[in-house]
């Protein structure tokens, strides 16, 4: 799934950045922003033909607006696909968990929300704690590529981990193939939850994820600190927070400052 949406925000009110700087993070005059809608609480579409949106869009249109450049939406259903488009040149920014795994494609900026990995299970399920998840000839669905995959690829030491091809397909892979554990993004377990009967969540989160905007690995200084300083902003004026709000996005929290 892919596509691609230009608009041309503003910024009003700010000095504009160095014409030069501003050409080494959008070389082909749009910014390119690679928008995964594997994870709803970043982004969605409100049907199958509908435009992407999401705390992630709002602030890709608002970056743009600051960099004074017209904004194109490359869509993604997955956190895999969307990495790889900026490793390939497709798209000079993105938004992903921050994970060293990612390290050798991509700069990372600060954080602007955190969000929570958490374990399913079925009703019959003996697994009651996700202490209980890391035992030997257990099987725990992720999405191929996510953060979750990256994360419990490293941390299961005993129980295996099985990919889906994408984070909102966990939960059918993870029936269809009757695994042990789905594992992902609460909201996205608990909205599969309402479409099948039988299952629960497990207490607790398994992991904290630091959702952050990534860059090329070869960019500069210079452009890792502009977008920093774009972040921090957009946290402290509360545009995070309202974007969220907006969105309807509950559960997900306001990363904090970093200096």
């Amino acid at each position: 799934m892919n596509g691609r949406v230009v608009c041309v925000p503003t910024d009003e009110g700010r000095a504009e950045l160095n014409p030069d700087l501003v050409k080494e993070i959008a070389p082909t005059g749009a910014l390119r922003v690679s928008i995964n809608l594997g994870n709803p609480v970043l982004a969605s579409r409100a049907d199958i033909h509908g435009e992407p949106r999401g705390v992630s869009v709002d602030l890709a249109r608002a970056l743009a607006g600051r960099l004074g450049v017209a904004l194109e939406t490359v869509v993604f259903d997955s956190a895999g696909k969307s990495v790889d488009a900026i490793a390939k040149g497709e798209a000079d920014v993105g938004f992903f968990a921050l994970d060293p795994a990612r390290a050798a494609q991509l700069r990372f900026a600060p954080p602007y929300v955190l969000i929570q990995g958490a374990y399913m299970v079925r009703e019959a399920s003996p697994l009651r704690s996700i202490d209980d998840v890391d035992q030997a000839g257990l099987r725990v669905v992720v999405g191929a590529g996510s953060a979750y995959d990256l994360f419990l690829t490293r941390e299961l030491k005993h129980a295996s981990v099985e990919r889906a091809p994408t984070s909102p397909t966990v939960v059918d892979e993870f029936l269809r193939t009757n695994a042990d554990v789905a594992a992902g993004v609460r909201q996205q377990l608990e909205a599969d939850g309402l479409r099948f009967p039988g299952l629960r969540m497990l207490p607790g989160d398994f992991m904290t994820i630091q959702q952050a905007i990534g860059v090329p690995a070869g960019r500069s200084d210079a452009v890792v600190a502009v977008v920093h300083e774009f972040v921090e902003d957009m946290k402290a004026d509360g545009f995070v927070a309202r974007s969220l709000k907006r969105n309807g996005i509950v559960g997900a929290r306001v990363a904090p400052p970093v200096a």
